[in-house]
């Protein structure tokens, strides 16, 4: 396996269907993504680090280092990660920026993270040192694995935005995947993580260094899952994806982060060992995971207790786990299967999640943020402590760190590196799967120089105008994503000539001028969403989506009230858009109690008509105080009154 340096992309593949670009070829200029990508860049950084500071994380390295951690370290047990996520997103974001300031503090923390580095490269400070548990003694939750995983990434990030840099990181991660290598591979310990992440992180490690060890270490941990190693627990051997392996495994089961990151690595295992038998398994379980466990946002995980998905069709608007970093983790699967296989599919699942998940995380000032999503809150959300970090699950408000903080270094590093999401080459041209005001510059494996700017307004309005800015006389491919919620209305024009198109990709081969244009115009007008009927909990309901996103219903619009539980929707009068403002026609209806909240005949509803009841965009919600919300809107009954 040969290493690229070029390309400064998460993800590298040596083979498939489409090549990712990086983010030295993408630029995103402005729009939705631009706004968000600068807010985490001047905001969300400098408060992580604020945090990770406050709270002892960072700390925790000096402490080893001088030999001094016992019963002195602060966090979880997998605090470690946090500052190798928080890395990660700074490596991404100074390969975008540039940003000289960002760079003296990312090389600040790498020197504490080094100095606390064993000397036979093993590197964790919840483990191995006097008053701590012995090193991989708690496989199942000790997350040794995992943090190590992160640190790969770390490194692998820094090395494609500033190849050869001096400031050791790669040279840490090294010695600490070599000691993986060592305590793990087929004479070591025959064991694996509990949560998964290190399979990934040690197949791109091997991209990155062009060592061969790595790849076939992440094969063992994959072919390990799945025996039984880890033991009986109290969710079932399934929370660790250990229930079965996972090339009998039919669709994503247990936590929801495990399982996404673990598919994620089995297909960069698979990709690189061109094993189809395991390629076509993870296929599988995408497509049953989207088809009957994912919600209408893109969020995965119905259970709290275990933070996991449910069974098929179990999707509880208000028992919606989401957790963001199952959706950080979703599109990391995802983006490997477009990869693999240029299916749009793949691209719709991104968008989707991307815009309903990831952006719906952080506050609009980007400094606390949703560990979890749900799609109904039935009460008032109360205020966190701003001194102090929320129970994950327990913050009804964004709240600006949490004792368990992996989404916030998740969204981070997300952000930092978005643009390597956008766009794709083959050996024939340039494919456009998300769209943001950007330019895309590449140059095809025989030399042909292809580059286009972008100019949209999207999401809400969607016109994408893509205009050549390359001159070459040799004929190109430019492709285009039309997304699968536009099944009708969708058109492209070229030349002049404009002509309707389905949903899927579009694809123009022709000799290009620079000043040529491509306009897709997508209809992102609001429309009405019904559910599977086999989603019990939302039979009878609607939601409203516009073009990729989803709306609410909050509070805070609602004339006259506090709640959005007694207001029922009029089907019968579309949504409506005016001067971007959606609204609905909604009957407000009026329950009372009773001693028993079950009747033998049903119960009339009636009530007054709301006309031009506003939604709001769901990743938005929440940044107006509190408020109570839902996405799935009970229908209106037709009022007797009515009748004739």
């Amino acid at each position: 396996m040969s290493g690229s340096a070029l390309t400064a992309a998460p993800a590298l593949p040596v083979r498939g269907r489409l090549r990712p670009l990086g983010i030295t070829d993408v630029r995103i200029t402005g729009g939705f993504w631009a706004e968000r990508q600068s807010v985490n860049g001047e905001a969300t950084l400098a408060h992580i680090e604020h945090w990770l500071e406050r709270e002892g994380w960072l700390g925790n390295f000096d402490l080893a280092a001088q030999g001094v951690l016992d019963g002195a370290r602060r966090g979880r047990e997998f605090s470690d990660s946090e500052i190798y996520k928080f890395l990660e997103a700074m490596a991404w974001e100074i390969g975008r920026t540039g940003n000289a300031r960002l760079e003296a503090r990312f090389r600040a923390v790498v020197r504490r993270v080094a100095a606390a580095q064993e000397p036979d490269g093993y590197l964790n400070t919840n483990f191995g040192r006097p008053g701590q548990a012995p090193r991989w003694s708690d496989l199942a939750w000790g997350h040794e694995l995992y943090c190590v995983g992160h640190l790969l990434q770390a490194a692998v990030a820094r090395a494609r935005t500033r190849p050869g840099a001096d400031d050791g990181l790669l040279d840490v991660a090294r010695r600490a995947a070599d000691n993986v290598c060592a305590t793990f591979g087929p004479d070591g310990i025959d064991g694996l993580c509990g949560h998964p992440g290190i399979e990934a992180a040690l197949v791109e490690f091997a991209r990155a260094t062009g060592d061969d060890r790595y790849l076939a270490q992440a094969a063992l941990f994959v072919d390990r899952r799945g025996h039984g190693r880890l033991g009986d627990v109290e969710f079932g051997r399934e929370y660790f994806q250990d229930d079965r392996p996972v090339r009998q495994a039919t669709v994503l089961r247990g936590h929801a982060v495990r399982a996404n990151y673990l598919a994620a690595g089995a297909v960069d295992v698979a990709v690189e060992l061109k094993d189809a038998g395991l390629l076509e398994a993870v296929r599988d379980q995408w497509q049953n995971t989207v088809a009957r466990r994912t919600y209408v946002t893109g969020g995965q995980g119905s259970r709290h207790q275990d933070e996991a998905f449910g069974e098929d069709w179990v999707l509880p608007p208000d028992r919606a786990y989401s957790e963001t970093c199952a959706g950080v983790g979703s599109v990391l699967l995802a983006w490997r299967l477009l990869l693999v296989d240029g299916d749009p599919r793949y691209a719709d699942l991104i968008e989707r999640t991307l815009f309903n998940v990831v952006a719906t995380s952080p506050a609009v000032d980007g400094r606390s943020f949703f560990y979890t999503n749900t799609l109904h809150r039935r009460e008032l959300g109360t205020r966190p402590d701003t001194d102090r970090p929320s129970l994950r699950a327990a913050s009804s408000l964004r709240a600006p760190w949490f004792e368990v903080s992996c989404c916030p270094t998740n969204v981070a590093r997300t952000m930092a590196g978005l643009a390597a999401y956008v766009a794709t080459s083959d050996d024939d041209g340039l494919q456009l799967h998300q769209y943001v005001p950007g330019e895309v510059a590449h140059r095809l494996p025989d030399g042909r120089a292809v580059s286009v700017s972008v100019e949209t307004g999207y999401p809400h309005d969607g016109q994408i105008r893509v205009r050549i800015d390359s001159d070459d006389d040799r004929p190109w491919s430019l492709s285009l994503r039309v997304p699968g919620w536009a099944t009708t209305g969708a058109t492209v024009t070229v030349d002049g000539e404009t002509r309707p198109v389905g949903s899927g990709v579009i694809t123009e081969h022709r000799t290009w001028r620079r000043g040529d244009e491509v306009v897709l115009s997508l209809p992102v007008a609001p429309r009405f969403t019904y559910p599977d009927a086999r989603v019990d909990a939302v039979r009878g309901c609607v939601a409203v989506e516009r073009g990729p996103l989803v709306l609410a219903l909050e509070s805070v619009d609602v004339p006259g009230g506090d709640t959005v539980g007694d207001l029922r929707v009029d089907t019968d009068r579309p949504p409506s858009l005016a001067d971007g403002r959606v609204t609905l026609r909604c009957r407000r209806v009026r329950s009372h109690d009773h001693d028993w909240p079950y009747r033998a005949e049903p119960v009339p509803v009636t009530g007054e008509v709301l006309d031009d009841v506003a939604l709001v965009e769901y990743h938005a919600w929440a940044n107006r105080g509190p408020s109570t919300m839902r996405v799935w809107l009970p229908v209106a009954a037709p009022d007797p009154a009515d009748r004739g």
